[in-house]
């Protein structure tokens, strides 16, 4: 086993396995952003180190700074997490010239299925074949309204270095190509480093369903269970159960032998996923992810095996320790992705801020899987996930229940969550019969009146806190604890800052702290009651500005790259 790790991720993601190293005795190392500093994943590892930067790309993304790390800790061994560098290629080659090991897949097998369109090669040379799609790298809005015309609309557009619905975009008609491509282009740039976007055939009802695989370095390759991730908005996932339900037995038997097929053809070890989509009896392969998934915690609860400890020994060369005849899977697991954002009736407008309490519910069959703890920041520049609630029940109806009970008796203040969505989702007769599709919560899930309460924290008065004191010697991060009056925390005397109403005044205001990454107007131009203006990147998502009345562009106050708090009014149409 491994001397030390290094953690190359922060939020949740982080704190899992550095509680999986903590369980086998191995001491870790984090690395944090000038935004982290005091991180919950900063608190827990056993040492700290400065990498500096506020966005992803100044810092979780950069590769000399994270390797100086861990060749000033002297760790020999690397876990990525996801996101980040847990699907790059380069990153995982870089590691293993410095003579350390990258937990996680061979830099070929990423290399391979981390582009989509050479897994879509690798796949149907296995005999797995997947919806339609293109084999070669998008540069033209052109060559998108070709394939809609050809396969039917609507398409599409993927980034193919991409994952967790992250530089996807769906396009409708010819009208919306050209926009569409930029916006994929712009995203996958900004989440995963490079720009390229291949398309794909757009299933109109199908289930994401996917299959849990963990292999060996010695070929031996186990899938264990399959999980239903159909529940989604902006094609990234808010409920994931396991295992999937109403679907035949033979069928999910199927899914599984293609996954290790497909897993066999590439030479992967390591934890990975095969998704498929499934619809009207029929499956089809979707794409592989080389890394651990955010809701691989659900198929931990009904397989018992802990898939962070099975990628720390198999990257250290062990077999695995189980046959496929020896995987049972035991009731049924849900998970909700509990995010900073007000469900807003189905718009889902990102929240960023301070946590100013958090309450996860407990009891029997209940695991909370969380990033942050009260008193801690939600930053726009990284992903909106809190924390992952995972319930379990011996059939799938208690699951249901137990999940509904535990989010109600949830407590997160500060920040608007998911939460009254996601018990709208549970509660709706389409989730409990299991008819619902991915296209379910965007479609044809009533979300109206749902949205998110901040609530008032009973931090008040003279109540003591905890509070982190932060001493930084030489990049490494060094920490003590300090009870003090709640008066005499620094700022406490400061007002928040009004956001201005923009309702039908002309006055166009941001809802949320972000960066503008396009303005859609010019001064003079005649715009429309719900026309978008300008595109707002916030927390790793784009968001549609619109103005508030019909009349002309009076004037820009913002430009391409701006950085905007909550409230700023943008632009004034008269």
């Amino acid at each position: 086993m491994f001397n030390k790790v290094l953690i190359a991720n922060r939020g949740e993601i982080a704190v899992r396995v550095i509680r999986a190293c903590r369980d086998l005795g191995i001491p870790t190392v984090a690395v944090y952003s000038d935004l982290d500093a005091m991180a919950q994943h900063v608190r827990l590892a056993d040492e700290a180190f400065s990498i500096g930067g506020q966005t992803a790309a100044e810092s979780y993304l950069n590769t000399e700074a994270i390797l100086k790390v861990a060749t000033d800790a002297g760790v020999d061994a690397i876990h990525p997490g996801y996101g980040f560098f847990s699907e790059n290629a380069d990153f995982a080659r870089a590691v293993a010239a410095q003579g350390i090991k990258f937990i996680g897949p061979p830099p070929e097998a990423i290399e391979v299925m981390g582009d989509k369109i050479s897994a879509r090669g690798a796949a149907e040379k296995v005999g797995v074949n997947g919806v339609p799609g293109q084999t070669e790298f998008l540069t033209s809005a052109e060559e998108v309204i070709a394939f809609g015309e050809e396969h039917g609309w609507p398409v599409a557009i993927k980034a193919a270095y991409g994952g967790g619905g992250r530089g996807m975009k769906v396009v409708e008609r010819a009208e919306e190509a050209a926009e569409a491509l930029e916006a994929a282009q712009r995203e996958a740039t900004a989440y995963f480093g490079r720009d390229e976007c291949y398309l794909e055939r757009y299933l109109t009802n199908p289930r994401h369903v996917e299959v849990q695989l963990i292999c060996d370095e010695h070929g031996n390759a186990v899938y264990l269970s399959q999980r239903d991730c159909s529940v989604q908005r902006r094609h990234q996932k808010l409920i994931e159960e396991a295992p999937a339900a109403n679907i035949a037995p033979e069928v999910l038997d199927a899914m599984g032998q293609a996954a290790v097929k497909v897993a066999q053809g590439c030479a992967y070890s390591n934890a990975g996923t095969v998704e498929f989509l499934y619809e009207d009896g029929d499956f089809y392969y979707l794409e592989m992810n080389t890394r651990l998934q955010v809701e691989h915690p659900v198929t931990e609860i009904v397989t018992g095996y802990d898939l962070v400890e099975l990628q720390l020994r198999v990257a250290a060369g062990e077999k695995l320790p189980m046959k496929q005849s020896d995987v049972e899977v035991t009731g049924h697991a849900i998970e909700i992705r509990i995010n900073a954002e007000d469900p807003a009736e189905g718009a889902f407008v990102p929240s960023p801020g301070k946590i100013t309490k958090i309450i996860p519910p407990s009891g029997y069959g209940t695991r909370w899987d969380g990033g942050y703890q009260s008193g801690d920041e939600i930053s726009q520049y990284y992903d909106n996930l809190v924390g992952k609630l995972i319930c379990w029940g011996d059939t799938r109806e208690v699951a249901i229940s137990r999940t509904l009970r535990a989010l109600k008796e949830f407590v997160i203040e500060g920040v608007a969550t998911t939460i009254p969505a996601n018990i709208v989702m549970l509660e709706h007769a389409d989730f409990e019969s299991c008819t619902h599709s991915t296209k379910w919560v965007e479609n044809s899930l009533d979300l109206s009146g749902v949205k998110a309460e901040l609530g008032n924290s009973d931090f008040e008065g003279e109540t003591k806190l905890r509070k982190q004191v932060a001493i930084e010697l030489d990049g490494k991060m060094f920490d003590a604890t300090v009870w003090i009056p709640e008066s005499d925390m620094p700022g406490k005397a400061k007002s928040k800052k009004k956001t201005k109403s923009a309702g039908g005044s002309g006055e166009v205001a941001v809802p949320m702290q972000g960066t503008i990454v396009k303005l859609t107007v010019e001064e003079g131009q005649t715009v429309e009651a719900g026309d978008t203006v300008a595109v707002l990147e916030a927390m790793k998502m784009e968001n549609n500005i619109e103005c508030d009345t019909s009349g002309t562009v009076e004037s820009i106050r913002v430009q391409a790259g701006d950085s905007v708090s909550g409230g700023d009014i943008i632009l004034v149409v008269k």
